[in-house]
């Protein structure tokens, strides 16, 4: 007798469930431990994964009123992305001209260009074309398998517009079917008007913290520690205030100087630090050997678009039992890409990861990042069915192949959405 199922993808050459790390992300050897079931099929119903296993079995045990052939395709879970600045104004194609001859990033930031130009784009850009906006690259995301995405904040720098670039990714979260994750990001940098006026801003940014938390605008509060943006101390100040509202907390860390950010995030309990280009070996150490340390979260879009020769550690942090999660880090500025595909080959290609580690450190490891891993980021049952199904043989070719999207059907909380 046949159980009934509302979706059924079947005839996956390899079916990739990442399972066994609900509870916490995967480290060192188990961070390649994909989960492969060969010839396999997923039953799905009210948008949660019911079973995993042989196709054979799978398709006799149920019946469904949707089926999806994989076709001697993969299906892995969704791909989550935890740090992108997906709403925005403008573009910074001079800017990356003027890269391409050889001017710094710290140094176009200090001259008013980066993050400055977008926030002067932004802040004259109205609420509908951000919405516009942000649509249209949230659909680029999706259609390359991304079906969990961080959106950030931080490119108004002021009380209205920051809470309008939060409104913006709410309003995107309740129109799309995949899950958006807002986080604060008001501590980017000093706005140009509060430049000599630094105490100011902090407390701006922490009435804001407030604002946020109350309205629950965000999950997370971000802060970029980094010269040219905050130090130490104000990242301390405005992280342990935002800890005390009940926010979750992330950093954007030791990306251009070694500053101590990764190490800050370890003591306040950060669900994640990113970057980490310029992490020192004694930090490595001091988060290979914590019981729960933040998620490493490695952008090598930005180094690769930068055209920088520094990449983070991540063959030395994945080896000595750090957990490894990586993100299109998704901005006008650093890193113009909302492909997943793209980061897992880049990160096979810079950074040494296996196709292995990178397909774990982009769906159940960047889940933890975004605090859900319990929920998404891997192929078991009862878990939101968020999955994809790629156009390869086996799961190297998403680190072999580059430059094509892969990614043929989308499947987001148990919605066919794309394919």
């Amino acid at each position: 007798m046949s159980n009934t199922a509302d979706l059924l993808v079947i005839n996956a050459a390899e079916l990739l469930t990442c399972a066994g790390f609900s509870d916490a992300p995967a480290r060192g050897p188990e961070q390649s431990r994909i989960g492969v079931v060969r010839d396999a099929a997923v039953a799905v119903r009210d948008g949660r994964v019911l079973e995993v296993g042989a196709s054979e079995r799978i398709k006799k045990s149920y019946d469904a009123a949707h089926i999806v052939d994989a076709a001697g395709g993969i299906v892995l879970p969704g791909f989550v992305d935890p740090h992108t600045h997906l709403v925005f104004g403008g573009d910074r194609a001079a800017e990356w001209e003027e890269r391409l001859r050889g001017a710094p990033y710290l140094e176009i930031l200090r001259h008013g260009g980066g993050i400055l130009s977008t926030v002067r784009a932004t802040r004259a850009a109205s609420f509908d074309a951000l919405l516009a906006g942000a649509r249209r690259w949230a659909g680029r995301a999706m259609e390359h398998g991304t079906t969990t995405l961080e959106i950030k904040s931080g490119y108004c720098l002021d009380r209205e517009g920051e809470i309008k670039l939060l409104e913006v990714a709410n309003k995107l979260a309740g129109e799309l079917p995949i899950e958006i994750v807002p986080t604060f990001l008001g501590a980017h940098v000093i706005p140009p008007e509060l430049k000599t006026d630094r105490a100011r801003y902090l407390d701006l940014v922490e009435g804001l913290s407030g604002l946020v938390a109350e309205r629950k605008l965000a999950r997370f509060v971000d802060v970029f520690c980094e010269d040219e943006a905050f130090t130490l101390e104000e990242s301390e100040r405005l992280l342990s205030h935002a800890a005390g509202l009940g926010l979750g907390l992330k950093l954007h860390a030791e990306q251009f100087t070694a500053s101590g950010a990764a190490r800050l995030g370890l003591r306040l309990g950060a669900v994640s630090v990113d970057h980490l280009e310029h992490l020192s070996d004694a930090d490595l150490e001091l988060f290979a050997s914590s019981p729960h340390p933040p998620v490493a979260v490695l952008l090598p879009g930005v180094p690769f678009h930068l055209g920088m020769s520094v990449y983070a550690p991540a063959r030395r942090l994945v080896d000595a039992g750090a957990p490894v999660a990586l993100a299109t880090d998704f901005n006008p500025g650093s890193s113009f890409t909302p492909s997943q595909p793209m980061i897992i080959a880049l990160a096979c290609r810079t950074l040494g990861l296996s196709a292995a580690e990178s397909i774990v450190a982009s769906t159940i490891n960047a889940a933890h990042a975004l605090g859900l891993g319990g929920d998404t980021g891997s192929l078991e049952p009862g878990k939101r069915a968020d999955l994809i199904v790629c156009e390869v043989p086996d799961h190297r070719w998403l680190g072999y192949s580059f430059g094509w999207n892969p990614v043929r059907t989308v499947i987001a909380n148990g919605t066919r959405i794309l394919g």
